[in-house]
């Protein structure tokens, strides 16, 4: 299963990409994520609780289902003041 990963934000400039091309076996957005933080290192960014993300460019939760050829991106969350 391939499936396509976006980093937006302070995630992008932590992680020093854009995004990749994931392969492998994910049930969930959450399978994603923690499949991302079980690198280490700058993928710990992912661990913050207040984690934004989308599957095919709409908002979701983590336990949103993920499919072949899905595009799921990860954000932090928006604070304005």
């Amino acid at each position: 299963m391939s499936i396509q990963v976006q980093f937006f934000a302070r995630y992008r400039e932590t992680l020093g990409i854009d995004g990749e091309c994931l392969e492998g076996t994910f049930s969930t957005v959450k399978a994603v994520r923690e499949h991302l933080l079980g690198r280490g290192g700058a993928f710990e960014v992912l661990a913050e609780q207040n984690i934004m993300c989308a599957r095919n460019q709409e908002l979701c939760s983590l336990d949103e289902p993920v499919e072949p050829g899905d595009e799921v991106a990860f954000f932090p969350t928006v604070t304005g003041g």
